[in-house]
């Protein structure tokens, strides 16, 4: 603390380096990985491989959409006026979470873009709510993800509408359970850009809003890509084949294995495709919660609005995604 001429104590500046928090959180995350790819006789080991090859996938796949939906959050803050939001969404809450769940269909992103974007938009006054059922549906209704559905399901147009309607379920009802018990405490978001100031660069500030939510993204980018392939590498593919006879087991199951492999929305209906030992309605359920709940997104959430917030929303979206998966996929397939 310092003292001031009124005798008013107020804090001291943080440490220039402690500004940097962002880059020093990527630099923590990417060690481990560049020690196995440069030191050590185990970095030519099939398992190590394996886990390397899988991290750089999951993380390649998702910068490009990362670095898109931190533009985008940029953008909106520099040069899109806060009254524009208020216009487009329904003036009651209630009304404007589903509309905002539509609204997610003309973004096409997967759910690393989702995240900054959601966080400019509670960041410029929308409801909260609103914000979380477009976070949720933007990587799952997109034109680009239900294109791939289709080409991933030929010949199946009810998986493809399955996959629609239950996203979109899943996202209403989830901004009208924050609606209803969720708590501000909860919510961190970190907002450090509110939007253009009067005699600023809009450039500027578009630059620094960049800036800072993709390198606070990137580090738990990292991180959740490190944690998918771990478990890609340890669980036995035995222990996929004790799932698949089991109608009941196959559903939560793919739903939790959709949280761990953290595949990017624009390949995961690929994936479940080739699971072919698997009921199409636990196909459905993983390419429903994947997109809503998996360990990159989770770090990604942690990081921008809270821990607190992260695990309670995280572990209702996938309680929520797994039983709308099952119940109109029951119906549809």
């Amino acid at each position: 603390m310092q003292g001031t001429a009124d005798g008013v104590r107020t804090a001291a500046a943080p440490p220039s380096w402690l500004r940097c928090w962002p880059l020093i959180l990527l630099g923590a995350a990417l060690l481990p990985g560049a020690a196995v790819f440069l030191v050590g006789r185990w970095g030519e080991a099939p398992a190590v491989q394996t886990w390397r090859t899988v991290a750089l996938a999951v993380f390649l796949q998702a910068v490009p959409f990362m670095l898109l939906g931190t533009a985008l959050s940029g953008a909106i803050n520099a040069f899109v006026p806060a009254s524009v939001f208020t216009r487009l969404l329904p003036k009651r809450p209630a009304l404007a979470v589903p509309v905002a769940g539509v609204a997610g269909v003309v973004l096409p992103g997967c759910e690393c873009a989702s995240v900054p974007v959601a966080n400019s938009l509670i960041g410029r006054g929308v409801e909260p709510a609103a914000a979380f059922a477009f976070l949720l549906s933007a990587p799952a209704v997109n034109p680009i993800v239900l294109t791939a559905t289709a080409v991933a399901f030929p010949g199946q147009p009810m998986m493809v509408l399955a996959r629609l309607l239950t996203s979109l379920v899943v996202a209403a009802l989830m901004g009208w359970l924050w609606l209803w018990r969720g708590k501000a405490e909860w919510l961190r978001p970190t907002v450090r850009h509110t939007g253009h100031r009067h005699g600023h660069s809009r450039w500027a500030e578009f630059r620094g809003g960049f800036q800072h939510d993709f390198l606070h993204a990137g580090g738990f980018l990292v991180v959740g890509a490190l944690a998918a392939a771990t478990f890609n590498v340890a669980v036995p593919p035995s222990v996929l084949d004790a799932f698949t006879g089991s109608a009941w087991l196959s559903v939560p199951f793919l739903a939790g294995l959709a949280v761990l492999l953290a595949v990017c929305s624009e390949a995961d209906a690929f994936v479940a495709a080739s699971l072919t030992g698997f009921s199409p309605v636990a196909r459905l359920t993983f390419m429903v919660v994947g997109p809503m709940v998996d360990l990159k997104l989770i770090a990604l959430q942690a990081g921008t609005f809270g821990r607190a917030f992260a695990v309670r929303f995280s572990a209702a979206t996938a309680l929520v995604a797994t039983v709308c998966s099952a119940l109109i996929g029951g119906v549809l397939l």
